[in-house]
């Protein structure tokens, strides 16, 4: 089981940063794919997409002008099987992504992916003032994760203010 497909292209409007994928991601070569990932609720609730999509529909996120990686390529169990050299090489990867594919907005999909890359311990939800990478907006919302004990509508309020940043960027 290998690292599954980016979803990416240049100049998208928003690009999501995951941790890694699912055991089950790796298994099917889709995003968000473990049932108990809310990420495609989330993004329908909060209106970023006109309808529930389902894992396998990733590769139609680029048709919506949203893309979809992560920092770390090898698929685990749980973020926390990952090694703090994987974030190290995946914040450079994920930098040369970011530089090179122009995203308007680059959503970090959990503070625990934001922290390793930005190097910063204290983060705030939404917009950061300070990006990493010039001239890109970098937004933290919480994890898709079921494991996350936010409610559910707490959630889909930070990803609809992503949501806003998008619509007053276009």
């Amino acid at each position: 089981m290998g690292p599954i497909p980016d979803r990416i292209r240049e100049n998208l409007d928003i690009l999501f940063v995951g941790f890694n994928p699912s055991i089950r991601s790796g298994e099917t070569g889709h995003h968000y794919a473990n049932p108990n990932n809310r990420f495609w609720t989330i993004l329908h609730r909060a209106g970023l997409t006109e309808r529930k999509y389902r894992p396998e529909e990733d590769v139609k996120l680029p048709e919506l002008d949203y893309g979809l990686t992560n920092i770390v390529a090898r698929p685990t169990r749980s973020a926390d099987e990952i090694s703090t050299e994987e974030y190290r090489e995946g914040r450079k990867i994920l930098m040369d992504k970011i530089k090179r594919y122009r995203p308007a907005i680059v959503c970090f999909v959990g503070k625990g992916v934001y922290q390793p890359y930005s190097g910063r311990r204290n983060v705030a939800w939404g917009k950061q003032e300070e990006p990493v990478v010039a001239g890109v907006v970098e937004f933290v919302a919480p994890s898709s994760s079921g494991l996350v004990r936010m409610k559910m509508d707490e959630v889909v309020r930070i990803y609809r203010e992503l949501k806003d940043l998008r619509d007053a960027l276009s």
